[in-house]
């Protein structure tokens, strides 16, 4: 699979009950072997050969499942993936022309492919993390505030 390849199914594409089923079943074996060991998937119908799969890709199909069987869409996306600024503005919400801005400030990396700027999907997630984290601590700040002037 190539680096920006991104991999997606739409809202309402699956069976919600079969996905909650498989879902419930994959959160329950790993609550019970929680050790870090690879796990073993064999099929119901064919050859005595397990499939051995990661224990962190298991712990995100079961996520993945969940939120298919909440009728949510999914993707997944390399953190290698270079995004245009209006895929890279709708991953984290905002306008294009504001995503834009960030861009010219400093904020968030990108590169110039000919006239057109990319982000890689890890910057993104990284100014996310960050203004996230802004965030909450501006909301303490004013939560302590709010305290403070409420007991005088």
């Amino acid at each position: 699979m190539a680096a920006n390849a991104v991999s997606g199914i739409r809202p309402g594409a699956v069976d919600a009950d079969i996905a909650e089923r498989a879902a419930r079943r994959i959160r329950d074996y790993l609550a019970r072997h929680l050790d870090d060991e690879p796990i073993s998937v064999r099929v119901e119908i064919g050859e005595n050969d397990a499939l051995v799969v990661p224990r962190p890709a298991v712990v995100m199909l079961a996520q993945v499942l969940q939120l298919l069987a909440a009728g949510q869409g999914v993707q997944v996306m390399p953190d290698r993936a270079m995004l245009t600024t209006q895929q890279a503005a709708d991953a984290i919400n905002v306008s294009r022309p504001y995503l834009i801005g960030l861009l010219e400030r400093g904020e968030i990396p990108f590169e110039m492919v000919g006239t057109h700027r990319r982000v890689a999907f890890a910057d993104l997630l990284e100014y996310k993390r960050k203004d996230d984290q802004q965030r909450r601590e501006a909301l303490e700040e004013l939560t302590a505030l709010g305290e403070e002037l409420g007991e005088d």
